[in-house]
């Protein structure tokens, strides 16, 4: 996300472009079934779409850790997301 500054007399020479800040935080899901590497494709596929920033699965515990930009998603949004790229999660773990 860009924010459009404009220069004044601190910041002379007309405007320029910022990255606006993110807010990042991590949700965790107990995941239904493991999951299947065309779930894992269709889910880095997302990723630049949607604003989530990288994910972990454990294995051991079948869950799924996701960390994403809380600046332009909400938990709920990251929960239709992996509906969209079929992985169905029992419940929020944190």
């Amino acid at each position: 996300m860009l924010e459009r500054i404009h220069r004044n007399a601190k910041n002379p020479g007309g405007s320029c472009y910022i990255i606006a800040p993110m807010t990042l935080l991590e949700i965790t899901y107990e995941l239904q079934s493991p999951l299947s590497m065309q779930q894992l494709e269709r889910l880095g596929e997302f990723a630049n779409t949607y604003g989530l920033r990288k994910f972990h699965v454990d294995e051991q515990k079948n869950q799924i850790t996701i960390e994403y930009d809380a600046s332009r998603l909400r938990d709920t949004q990251v929960a239709h997301v992996l509906g969209q790229a079929g992985i169905a999660v029992i419940r929020k773990v944190n």
